[in-house]
């Protein structure tokens, strides 16, 4: 009889998940988790079986331009695939974006809201996009209290009804480049008691939202970021038709291709300032904040997704006289997939743990100095997990892991986003030496690793935390041989940054294993911590040579 193989099967993701399962129980206060506990276990239900099967079928769909109707009318009209759609009914009624911000479970909204996202978006095609933007619109709506504007949006942004919530735009590049903000091209001219934006933006994600927020100079300010201002824009008018505003083309990405990214020429389009008329740089930090950290939790679902469809295929694939479970080489490349993933899924929730905990006004100054330096070491770290497990997901199964209607290869290419989406590593890794400047911060970050690691009391986790102290010092003492050096610093920010968020991985792993074997939880935590220990979190290199460096980056 013809042999042929299995394919790999989700199941309920919650009910799968030890690691998921061990935080609420570990974070969340019982009458919260009494509360929360049959929406994870229907969230997670629909991961594995109903919206995963959908996401494969629907695998070959992507949305669609339509520039003109037949009797010649420029439309430009994006179709969105039916998952999407689907999505979007979902996002509304769970309040996958809502649950931050409506006070049910205090300052544990944040952990509940991505949470959910958690484990429900890994299959949901990257609707994930809309809803980081939205959620980042929401909040620095509420931070720059703009009265009329927020009267106008949040209610939409915030709701749970489908036909009514909005998802939000965030248009900041432009033809000068993503990361260089400041070089904006697009020009504001007051009228009609607001202002026209005249200019293109080069790469916009979700270009069906309703509103969008984005950056433009007001004519006569000066060039760089303090003479852009940020904007309100609604995308279309009362009667549909669009704002000033046309789609010049869909991207062709690599991934990510669910999600409708455009070019747009700004034609008249009417906008409102949100907050005066210069600093528009400095105004979407709140932005920022929370997009960087819906980047870092889509590294924690990304990686858990790989990891659990490897796990699965391990039971099913029978090569060389035994099942692939069976086999010590694949068990220690599972064990290394494992420990990246947990590890991400530590810092992100720490991120998102912090986030909650001062939106409730339950935090110090410390504590916000502590989330200004998370941001950028938590995104640059879990991102990089992102696309390493992903990789290590499609070799786990061999040439299948390399055939498109497998829909394993979107795995790999959707997490490549990861380290570009709001901000490359090597721009993050810049910002987190701004964010360690200031205040000096980084003793804020070494204490709370040394926090976590000194009141580990379980003698297994010994040498993990050796390790971890060991990497705070080398850190701390390479910041500060290097600080006279602008060329130093510069050169090594990416492997300093990465051994901060590596640490802060080991010792958050640390303290969650020394609470699992308290609480009766076995010794799995403890020996996955002990593994991320053993691949390694200190990345720094002492006395490199910037001319060598050149030298051999150049040749």
């Amino acid at each position: 009889m013809a042999f042929f193989q299995a394919p790999p099967r989700l199941g309920n993701q919650f009910d799968e998940d030890p690691l998921a399962r061990e935080f609420v129980q570990r974070v969340l206060p019982d009458d919260v988790r009494m509360k929360v506990d049959a929406e994870y276990r229907h969230l997670g239900d629909l991961a594995g079986g109903d919206l995963y099967e959908a996401m494969l079928a629907d695998r070959t769909n992507e949305p669609t331009l339509v520039q003109w109707d037949p009797w010649g009318n420029r439309i430009d009209q994006i179709e969105l695939t039916p998952l999407w759609q689907r999505a979007q009914r979902l996002s509304a009624e769970h309040g996958l974006v809502a649950a931050g911000y409506e006070g049910s479970h205090g300052r544990f909204d944040r952990v509940h809201q991505f949470l959910m996202n958690y484990l429900v978006q890994a299959s949901l095609d990257i609707y994930s996009c809309p809803l980081a933007m939205t959620d980042g619109a929401a909040r620095t709506l509420r931070d720059t209290n703009n009265e009329a504007v927020m009267e106008r949006a949040l209610p939409r942004l915030l709701s749970r009804d489908p036909a009514t919530m909005w998802t939000s735009g965030q248009w900041m590049t432009e033809r000068t480049g993503g990361s260089d903000v400041g070089k904006s091209e697009t020009i504001a001219k007051a009228a009609d008691g607001g202002f026209h934006l005249y200019g293109t933006k080069w790469f916009t994600s979700a270009t069906t939202s309703e509103m969008a927020l984005t950056l433009g100079r007001p004519e006569g300010n000066p060039e760089g970021g303090r003479g852009l201002a940020l904007f309100y824009v609604e995308t279309r008018d009362d009667r549909g038709a669009l704002n000033g505003i046309q789609i010049n083309r869909l991207k062709e990405k690599f991934g990510t291709k669910k999600v409708p990214t455009a070019e747009l020429t700004l034609d008249r389009c009417f906008a409102t300032p949100v907050i005066g008329t210069t600093d528009g740089i400095k105004n979407i930090s709140s932005m920022l904040n929370i997009t960087r950290t819906w980047n870092a939790v889509a590294a924690a679902w990304g990686t858990r997704r790989g990891l659990a469809l490897a796990r699965d295929y391990a039971k099913r694939r029978h090569a060389f006289g035994a099942y692939l479970e069976k086999k010590p080489l694949h068990l220690d490349t599972l064990a290394d997939m494992a420990a990246e993933a947990e590890a991400a899924f530590h810092l992100a929730f720490a991120t998102v743990t912090l986030i909650g905990q001062l939106e409730h006004g339950d935090g110090t100054d410390a504590d916000r100095q502590l989330l200004r330096a998370l941001t950028p070491i938590t995104k640059l770290t879990t991102a990089k997990q992102g696309v390493a497990v992903a990789s290590e997901t499609l070799e786990a199964f061999g040439g299948a892991g390399y055939v498109e209607d497998t829909g394993l290869p979107r795995l790999l290419a959707d997490a490549q986003v990861l380290p570009i989406w709001e901000g490359t590593t090597n721009v993050l890794s810049l910002d987190t030496l701004r964010a360690l400047a200031k205040d000096n911060s980084l003793g804020v970050v070494l204490q709370a690793i040394d926090r976590r690691v000194s009141n580990a009391s379980d003698a297994e986790l010994k040498g993990a935390v050796d390790t971890a102290k060991r990497s705070m010092q080398h850190a701390q003492s390479w910041l500060e041989a290097n600080l006279a050096s602008r060329d130093g610093l510069e050169g090594g920010a990416r492997r300093f940054a990465m051994t901060l968020g590596r640490t802060l991985e080991l010792a958050l792993m640390i303290e969650h294993a020394d609470w699992c074997r308290a609480n009766k939880h076995g010794r799995r935590a403890i020996a996955v911590a002990n593994r991320f220990a053993q691949r390694g979190v200190d990345m720094i290199r002492d006395d490199v040579s910037l001319e060598d460096t050149a030298l051999v980056a150049m040749g």
